[in-house]
């Protein structure tokens, strides 16, 4: 299986002490024993850093640049990069009109759209009814791999 794991996913585990964090840390860690193809993209570390540096006080998480940096690092050491490439705009934009995506949800669009591009069926997310109306996407709760 082929799977992009959400921001969501990748905030959760950079904190052991959220409820989530046992939840996201073992559904990455069950995918990459069975050997399946992990990954993430460049906007997951865009998405990742905005909320990890921004303060608690603003819903972020307020790390330091040098957390952020171990974190980001333990991510690209452990999963795929799907770097961007000039098809994902194009895949974006079909998306986006297909599906008259509108505001915040532009972000999970792209999401598909490099899903599309790489020919990855699943994704790993907390909000996996984010991506039902994508009829090629299997979003992946990491409950369901607690099993």
């Amino acid at each position: 299986m082929r799977v992009l794991v959400d921001t969501n996913i990748l905030l959760r585990s950079a904190q052991p002490n959220h409820p989530l964090c046992y939840q996201a840390t073992h559904a990455v860690s069950k995918l990459l024993r069975q050997e399946d193809s992990v990954f993430f993209c460049p906007q997951n570390i865009a998405e990742f850093w905005n909320v990890a540096t921004r303060p608690a006080d603003r819903n972020g998480l307020g790390f330091s640049h040098e957390e952020v940096l171990r974190e980001v690092t333990s991510i690209e050491e452990s999963l795929t990069l799907l770097p961007d490439v000039p098809a994902i705009y194009a895949a974006w934009k079909r998306i986006v009109h297909d599906h008259k995506v509108q505001g915040v949800k532009v972000y999970d669009a792209r999401l598909v759209a490099v899903m599309n591009v790489y020919a990855v069926e699943s994704i790993l997310s907390f909000n996996s009814s984010d991506f039902k109306r994508y009829d090629l996407v299997t979003a992946l709760h990491p409950a369901s791999l607690l099993a």
